[in-house]
């Protein structure tokens, strides 16, 4: 699926956009999708287990920012997990044995979109080694304008940065110590149908969508069959096996690859909007919500 020139620059930089993995049809299908689960945050006071909600929301006027685990709550959704040419982008970078992990639905929506703070996925879930990355399904167009997700490259090369606030895990780097250089951030744009593919190690945040255009990015964990979560699988096993969307299973492999833990957990719990709203200082600024309306 990868030519080599684009496995060279994902090696490089920590990431690529794939252009025209999902056909339109298929791109229309899955908003549809989408705007039904928006429709039925109607009347919602708060979070649950599926919606998680911009601040900004209202019982009478619903402002979705994620679909929590979206595959769990929609066949469109999971069939994604073994689309046949997102599997061949990361066999491309992996080989034959793929395992899925988690999913999520991050919503830009026009206007008033939140913001995603600097951070290293690596920091909420290290393995045993670091052959994973989030795949990004674009269901809108994304440029500069609305918030797309940014990329510091060659960052998934380095350490993995201090993610905590007074000694307590917030999942975001803090940006006054300057632990890269923010201003050399690329920007992930492509055209809807596009894939982004980012290194778990790879900085990336993304600013708030003040433009009057949606951005929504199905966001999906993968790993190499034969990285395994350094901080376990509760669920035992065959659940974790379960997960296999290519190949056969793997025992561990062991790589060096520098390592944080999540610990003490966030005093947020919830989403990543949530565990970030325990930082100290913010790179991104939220619209205020009169620019919201």
């Amino acid at each position: 699926m990868l030519t080599q020139a684009q496995i060279e620059e994902y090696n490089a930089i920590g990431a690529i956009v794939v252009p025209n993995v999902l056909t339109p049809e298929e791109v229309r299908s899955l908003s549809d999708v989408t705007d039904g689960f928006v429709r039925r945050a109607r009347g919602l006071t708060g979070h649950t287990e599926i919606y998680d909600l911009e601040d900004s929301h209202s019982p009478d006027n619903p402002r979705v920012r994620r679909i929590k685990a979206a595959h769990l709550h929609d066949p469109a959704y999971a069939a994604l997990t073994r689309h046949r040419k997102i599997i061949a982008v990361l066999q491309s970078l992996w080989g034959p044995d793929i395992r899925f992990d988690t999913a999520k639905l991050n919503m830009k929506c026009a206007g008033f979109g939140a913001p995603v703070e600097w951070h290293q996925d690596w920091a909420f879930y290290p393995h045993t080694n670091d052959n994973l990355a989030a795949v990004g399904v674009m269901f809108d167009d994304m440029a500069m304008r609305n918030g797309p997700l940014m990329i510091i490259p060659g960052s998934h090369k380095g350490p993995v940065f201090d993610h905590h606030a007074d000694g307590v895990f917030c999942g975001a780097m803090d940006p006054s110590r300057n632990d890269v250089e923010y201003a050399s951030a690329i920007p992930l744009i492509g055209e809807a149908g596009s894939i982004t593919v980012h290194h778990v190690r790879a900085v990336h945040g993304s600013a708030p969508n003040v433009s009057d255009r949606d951005r929504r990015l199905l966001l999906f964990q993968f790993r190499a069959a034969d990285a395994w979560p350094i901080l376990g699988f509760p669920a035992g096993i065959e659940a974790f096996d379960a997960l296999m969307v290519a190949g056969v299973p793997r025992e561990p492999r062991l790589a060096p690859a520098p390592v944080r833990l999540p610990l003490p957990p966030a005093a947020r719990q919830g989403s990543l909007y949530e565990n970030q709203k325990g930082m100290q200082t913010r790179y991104f600024t939220t619209p205020e919500p009169a620019l919201a309306q």
